[in-house]
């Protein structure tokens, strides 16, 4: 099954190169040559059309990969900050990337 995988940052993003390998680590691992779509959410107007809560934000086949994730209805470049077992973290838990590619 091809999975459609998003990364949504801005530009000042302190976090997005970040996301970026990890995605891409959890990729070589769990599903191979799966391609990511790059979506650069700097523009007000592309954040809201996106829908998006802040940078970095990863989504799998449209879905958020945050269990429990909220949508916040503010959308807008900006910073995103993830509830991790280790407190608040700029960047999701490998796991939960895991888990979306695989369910």
């Amino acid at each position: 099954m091809t999975r459609s995988v998003e990364l949504l940052w801005f530009s000042d993003c302190p976090h997005h190169e970040a996301a970026r390998r990890l995605l891409g680590d959890v990729l070589a691992d769990v599903a191979p040559a799966t391609a990511i779509r790059d979506l650069d959410a700097t523009d007000p107007s592309v954040a809201a059309a996106l829908r998006f809560p802040g940078s970095p934000t990863i989504r799998v086949d449209g879905r958020d990969v945050e269990p429990g994730y909220v949508d916040p209805g503010v959308y807008a470049p900006r910073c995103r900050l993830y509830r991790t077992r280790e407190g608040l973290r700029g960047l999701p838990e490998r796991r939960w990337i895991e888990d979306a590619l695989r369910s």
